[in-house]
């Protein structure tokens, strides 16, 4: 069955070859490329290839009506402790310093304490917020605020224990490398609303990069159209995007066509979609040219808001992504995604802990703020959380802890999620999820059915087989759902 046709319908037939596609689609796009580089770079401007239903980017319609229309995903990459945030166990404090039952570590798999280790208590304070009375730690009074906007996930479980497999994991389905992410899905799945700018874009702060690395926005299988892209949040936001000094918009124009018509040469020979790729990167890098930096001019943003975030201008941030994010999504985006890399605090808890909290704490809280401030919220889809918890066994003295895939804890916001609720529990240590547990194929099928689609029909055949996100596996959280 041809990739195409699990979400187009009442298209051209001829849409739904692939060989058609590679024969006759293929010059098309190298014909109609520099066209596109000279029309008006206005916002909003559409090529002839999107006009005539075949751009990989243009939009679709979803499997049925959609609750969001678009994501920023808040990834705290390296594991934040669920049980200094979210999920509050006054038991744990009761038993901290004693061993752990036996009868909870049976079969259990640690990444690196001896799981016999010594239970350690929460390390900060809890208290009740909201109409809602959701339990939030002393250190999220920012995201405290907003608790009756947000729907927490107390019963998170996965099948990885290490950050590389759990964060590829998290996001496209598998411990291995190659699957399409979650991002790259949904721009297959509904295109994009601009052709000014990527419709996925990829930020990274903190201390380092993801440790999973470009997989968690890779395309994997999917036409390399579907990629993420990674923005910077100070200069250019991509590398090398101005010109060069000596070069002109004339020369520009000369270098565009020459590439323009090696490119279709070759795609007239080979037929590849990847060539069709290629040409649509150097018409997207063209048009960002005035689109990128326009993006990331915050001078016109007003100081409350900037206050708002936290942001100092001038400073690449957590705090300025999250603004850049919410400018993304105004002008179209449909996927946007911010990974900030220091929560793996196998040591020195409390007092990264502090340091984390602090410097992405008032920006989250900002931006979902600020999305319904602006009637946003509505129709995007806003999710936090990293790729496991952490174990309620001391590791590091006792000011760590290991990772745990058993339980942890996400929340969601806007997009159709009911705002205020807590859903899910763990056992009095916060070891296991035992109510409304939600696998990572049930939080990425609940995302997918947001935006409108069937999780099980958004496939890709590769290989001989249909995939999809979810792999074989994932049910539809419905009681997220408003």
């Amino acid at each position: 069955m041809n990739c195409q046709s699990h979400f187009h319908t009442g298209e051209d037939p001829r849409l739904l070859s692939r060989r058609w596609f590679l024969k006759e689609c293929g010059v098309g796009l190298g014909a109609m490329a520099l066209n596109t580089l000279m029309q008006d770079r206005a916002v909003g401007a559409t090529s002839k290839l999107a006009t005539a239903g075949i751009h990989p980017l243009a939009p679709r319609k979803p499997h049925f009506d959609a609750k969001a229309k678009s994501v920023i995903y808040l990834f705290m990459a390296g594991a934040p402790s669920h049980l200094e945030l979210f999920d509050y166990k006054p038991e744990l404090s009761k038993f901290s310093g004693t061993l752990p039952p036996e009868d909870l570590l049976k079969g259990y798999r640690a990444a690196f304490i001896n799981p016999q280790s010594k239970l350690l208590g929460p390390k900060f304070k809890f208290s009740r917020h909201g109409q809602c009375g959701a339990e939030i730690s002393e250190l999220l009074p920012h995201i405290a605020g907003i608790a009756d906007d947000i729907a927490i996930v107390k019963s998170m479980h996965t099948d990885a224990f290490n950050h590389a497999p759990g964060q590829i994991m998290m996001h496209t389905g598998s411990q291995q490398f190659g699957r399409p992410s979650v991002g790259s899905w949904t721009l297959y799945g509904l295109g994009s609303e601009t052709q000014e700018l990527p419709g996925f874009v990829v930020f990274s702060s903190g201390s380092k990069g993801p440790s999973g690395g470009a997989s968690n926005w890779g395309s994997g299988f999917l036409p390399t159209v579907y990629n993420g892209v990674m923005f910077r949040s100070q200069g250019d936001p991509i590398l090398y995007l101005s010109n060069p000094k000596g070069v002109d918009e004339e020369i520009q124009r000369d270098t565009f066509a020459t590439i323009k018509k090696l490119n279709e040469k070759r795609l007239g020979v080979v037929g590849d979609p990847e060539i069709a790729t290629r040409i649509n990167s150097f018409e997207m890098a063209y048009r960002m040219q005035t689109s990128a930096p326009e993006l990331v001019d915050i001078s016109k943003e007003p100081k409350h808001i900037l206050d708002m975030y936290g942001i100092e201008p001038g400073k690449p941030s957590f705090a300025m992504n999250c603004l850049l994010a919410r400018r993304l999504v105004e002008r179209g985006v449909r996927f946007v995604e911010l990974f900030h890399e220091a929560w793996d605090q196998h040591g020195n808890l409390t007092n990264d802990l502090k340091k984390n909290c602090k410097n992405t704490d008032q920006a989250c809280a900002a931006l979902v703020k600020d999305l319904k401030q602006r009637g946003l919220l509505k129709d995007t889809l806003v999710v936090w959380g990293g790729e496991f918890g952490r174990t309620p066994m001391v590791q590091g003295g006792d000011d760590g802890r290991d990772h745990h895939p058993n339980c942890y804890t996400v929340w969601m916001a806007g997009g159709g999620v009911k705002p205020g609720l807590t859903l899910g529990e763990s056992d009095d240590f916060g070891f296991n999820a035992t109510r409304d547990k939600v696998h990572v194929h049930d939080l990425n099928a609940t995302i997918l059915h947001l935006l409108g689609f069937d999780h099980t029909k958004l496939t890709y055949r590769f290989q001989g087989r249909d995939f999809r996100l979810t792999d074989i596996h994932g049910e539809v959280v419905e009681k997220l759902v408003v």
